[in-house]
């Protein structure tokens, strides 16, 4: 995919994608039901890269992690760190406003059972680049899960070996950006504690430090 492409709410680059989201438009009239796109600041300080849209959060509102539960943890500690107006992130027209921060997705598109292939992601990690080369020098990348780590790496043509996985890992990519990781604020890892407000709030505390350098 050419990094030059920018992102458009009508792309239909996955056959998978796009016909599954034509069957959930059908069943769902109004949710957005399109790639979504993302949500936030033009020149972040921080960008947080999620996964996926999810059926009745993103895909439905248009805006990521908004209306699901996996946006629960996620805006209250936005909100706590300075990030955001408010705590909670409903619908496109609740009044949030994000504070130098801009939220993405490694894949724009809700994937059935919430799990791209790797054809998808391949195929949104042209827009990936495009974002990460619209930050400015300093900033850094929240990636929340395996797959959007492996997708900031990829998207910059690293070595995946080079940049193993950690929650609350932090990863100098090169001499503009920095990526640290955490787990996933999906219902699953919250409600089984393999995410917790305080180990999220932790990655938050060690990217405050690095903004402050």
């Amino acid at each position: 995919m050419d990094s030059h492409i920018k992102f458009t709410i009508d792309c239909r680059l996955c056959p998978r994608l796009s016909a599954f989201l034509d069957d959930v438009r059908t069943q769902y009239p109004d949710y957005h039901a399109r790639p979504v796109p993302p949500f936030g600041a033009n020149k972040p300080d921080l960008m947080i890269v999620g996964l996926a849209p999810g059926m009745h959060g993103a895909n439905a509102t248009g805006r990521p992690f908004t209306g699901d539960h996996a946006g629960i943890l996620l805006y209250e500690t936005l909100y706590k760190y300075g990030f955001s107006n408010k705590p909670v992130s409903v619908s496109l027209d609740d009044g949030l406003k994000l504070k130098r921060c801009k939220i993405t997705n490694a894949v724009k598109c809700l994937p059935p059972q919430n799990k791209p292939i790797g054809q998808e992601i391949a195929a949104c990690n042209g827009f990936l680049l495009d974002e990460i080369n619209q930050l400015k020098k300093g900033a850094g990348i929240l990636a929340l899960g395996g797959v959007a780590h492996n997708a900031v790496i990829k998207a910059l043509g690293l070595r995946l070996k080079d940049f193993k996985f950690g929650h609350n890992a932090l990863h100098q990519l090169n001499d503009k950006h920095w990526l640290i990781d955490s787990y996933h604020c999906s219902r699953y890892n919250t409600s089984t504690k393999r995410l917790t407000t305080e180990m999220f709030h932790n990655v938050f505390d060690t990217i405050n430090l690095q903004l402050e350098k």
